[in-house]
């Protein structure tokens, strides 16, 4: 969750759908007109303590509801959202009000923008790891490469643990290229940085920050407290509205509809928010592409006798056991690679930029040895080499920036760490870890670069990026070739995405004057609540819903796991393991492949800029294919639908309250969600009431 919907981009597996929708994602926050001088910010607000421990935990702990609510929406559809203004504005909203009612012994004093931006690192760090949990970790389960998220909770942790601290360490070099040299946009982080100074420059902000709050906290309870009694009462969560006109009517295709392909209504909040902050041609195509696909085209083949069952076919010699998979992936991954392609020019200043860079940093590496280390005498050159390498257009003092040694050293012990941890618990050859590092650092080059500039981070991309990469590589049996393959990308997403995260906090803290190092240690702190919270989710989780981990593709579950279904199929294709496709299913395929290269060019080459916004997004397609449950994409459009009426009716109440209602929306079912897997593991008895389920069972 964050107050501006990178919500939807930060990361979303397929994220790249929205890059023409920005203008209208960010209307509300009225950013593009905002001019920010860094160094008059720098010096705006003296205060005595950036980095402090309120706001570090504070953060963290907002940074925990982020998780928990990505958790449950990642494995429904695959789609996670930032924390960076949700931290931003609520992290304001908790100590201000505490800084003036405590002593400063009790967490009491004065709190500024700067510490606010610290609450913020804290919360995008805590929030932000939860990507592989939903997509490649779980892929390996279904895969059966992996035994159960118990048993193997060491090796997660120690994964989670590598991930976290490999993206903190990495992300302080690549800030002087990309902050401070390119001085490139972010968006999204220079909307927290805007927010901030607005909540602190005058009255009215904190007046405003404390009513959004309100709101926040209202949709949040609503909504908790609604998810919790539908665990009991099944009205709460579904309306089987199609059954009982068609029971009523005697009218077997209506009731079908809705039982077997999931045509009916949820009260799934988390994404009436979305469809609240989510552009309307991405809304638009994910309903259309569901209402077409398992609408119109399944029921239809059913009738005809070619499908024998919902989601499934009779041809001879097929062996999948959905027909639109393939398709679906291959509309996800040919248009993300497409958009990537598309934007070469970016992502080469990315990976350029990046590697000149490191050449700096270990220049500088090595005059600090010589220095500091071996005492050596330096020549009058040497030292003007050194001053030419280390001197930049930095607003901050030496000791508010962060030491080389700091980030060299702590690389240095993470990649250690990850060839062992690799080896040990994930069986993976040492130089194959070194090549998963190396590919980890490249795609943090291309991630922020695309950030930097449009605001959309290509976590997927990447993942898959890796996997192709390590297509082919040698193991000992096929399951090795596939866990390779699929912890290859989990590294390389993984790190990219804390990289990303971590340098848009660096800009926002360049922004508000902040100071790096103060950010770092928000960051250090917060990547242990990280590291906990995602961990314990995901066991909690699978442990509630076997159907999660479960290599039975056929079992029913709650949830649509859109992510993890992409993530291991793609392994099998690219390993080698994946069974052959019925020949409609091959062409369906190939169209779908075709269908990814020429939408992102058509609408780049020939769609005038302006009407970008009403491209349909072939992604959402993709999507609308492989997510089997149609309840997801009604909410959508429902929320979407409302929040235009919204804005019709009351603009300018839509403008600072929206995020503040899908925020709550999405936090409050994120929250109940975790509450109802405890009951499932401790066997509370749900579905007491059974009324409003067809033929009195739910």
């Amino acid at each position: 969750m964050s107050a501006n919907p990178k919500a939807v981009d930060e990361r979303f597996e397929l994220n790249h759908t929205l890059t023409d929708e920005k203008k209208e994602i960010y209307e509300h926050e009225n950013t593009s007109q905002v001019v920010v001088d860094p160094a008059t910010l720098a010096h705006q607000f003296a205060e005595e303590y950036q980095f402090t421990w309120r706001a570090s935990i504070v953060g963290s702990l907002l940074g925990c509801l982020v998780a928990a609510s990505n958790t449950y929406l990642g494995l429904k559809i695959g789609w996670t959202f930032g924390a960076s203004l949700f931290g931003a504005i609520f992290s304001f909203a908790i100590i201000k009000p505490l800084s003036k009612a405590l002593p400063p012994k009790w967490g009491g004093g004065y709190f500024g923008p700067k510490e606010n931006c610290t609450a913020q690192s804290a919360a995008t760090t805590a929030g932000g790891l939860s990507a592989g949990f939903v997509s490649g970790i779980p892929a390996m389960y279904k895969l059966g490469l992996m035994t159960t998220p118990r048993g193997d909770a060491a090796g997660l942790v120690l994964f989670t643990i590598s991930a976290a601290f490999y993206g903190l360490f990495f992300a302080v070099p690549l800030r002087k290229h990309f902050v401070v040299k390119q001085d490139l946009t972010f968006p999204t982080p220079r909307a927290a940085a805007v927010t901030i100074l607005s909540l602190h420059d005058t009255a009215d902000g904190e007046r405003e920050a404390m009513k959004k709050a309100i709101w926040m906290g209202i949709w949040f309870v609503i909504c908790f407290l609604w998810s919790l009694i539908s665990y009991f009462i099944p009205f709460f969560d579904t309306v089987h509205i199609l059954y009982y006109i068609g029971h009523a009517a005697n009218y077997t295709p209506l009731m079908s509809a809705d039982v077997d392909w999931g045509w009916n209504f949820k009260w799934d909040f988390p994404f009436f928010g979305a469809g609240l902050m989510t552009p309307g041609s991405t809304v638009l195509s994910f309903f259309f592409g569901t209402l077409f696909v398992y609408g119109i085209i399944g029921p239809c083949l059913v009738g005809t006798g070619e499908f024998v069952a919902p989601m499934g076919f009779n041809a001879k010699g097929d062996t999948t056991n959905r027909f639109f998979l393939w398709p679906g992936i291959a509309l996800m991954t040919i248009t993300a690679f497409t958009e990537l392609l598309i934007h070469y020019q970016s992502l080469w200043r990315g990976i350029k930029g990046g590697v000149l860079e490191i050449q700096s940093a270990v220049m500088r590496g090595v005059h600090y040895f010589r220095r500091v280390v071996l005492k050596a005498q330096l020549t009058e050159a040497e030292i003007d080499k050194y001053k030419d390498v280390t001197d930049t257009n930095e607003i901050y003092k030496p000791e508010e920036l962060i030491p080389a040694s700091w980030w060299v050293s702590g690389t240095v012990v993470s990649i250690i760490f990850t060839c062992a941890i690799m080896g040990r618990y994930f069986g993976m050859p040492v130089y194959q870890s070194i090549i998963a590092i190396i590919l980890g650092f490249l795609f943090s080059f291309v991630g922020i670069q695309a950030s930097g500039e449009t605001d959309i981070n290509p976590v997927g991309s990447i993942g898959k990026m890796s996997q192709l990469v390590f297509a082919k590589m040698p193991a000992d049996s096929l399951q090795a070739m596939m866990k390779n393959n699929l912890m290859a990308g989990n590294i390389s997403a993984s790190a990219a995405s804390q990289a990303v995260d971590m340098v848009g906090d660096l800009k926002t803290g360049q922004l508000v004057g902040a100071s790096p190092r103060s950010q770092f240690w928000a960051q250090f702190v917060a990547s242990f609540f990280a590291i906990a919270i995602g961990v314990g989710l995901f066991i909690l989780f699978a442990d509630a819903y076997p159907c999660i981990i479960s290599q039975n593709l056929d079992d029913k579950c709650e949830f649509g796991l859109v992510a993890v279904k992409a993530w291991a199929n793609v392994a099998k294709l690219l390993t080698g393991a994946a069974e052959p496709l019925s020949r409609n299913s091959m062409i369906t395929t190939i169209v779908c492949a075709i269908a990814g290269v020429v939408f992102p060019l058509v609408r780049h080459f020939f769609v005038p800029q302006k009407y970008h916004r009403f491209y349909p997004s072939v992604s959402a397609v993709g999507i609308a294919m492989v997510n089997t449950s149609p309840e997801v994409p009604i909410a959508m459009l429902i929320g979407w639908i409302s929040g235009k009426i919204w804005k019709r009716l009351r603009s300018t109440a839509y403008d600072n309250l929206m995020y503040s209602v899908a925020a709550g929306m999405i936090a409050g079912q994120g929250i109940s969600a975790i509450l109802q897997a405890v009951f499932k593991i401790a066997n509370v008895k749900g579905s007491v009431v059974t009324f409003s389920c067809p033929e009195g069972e739910c």
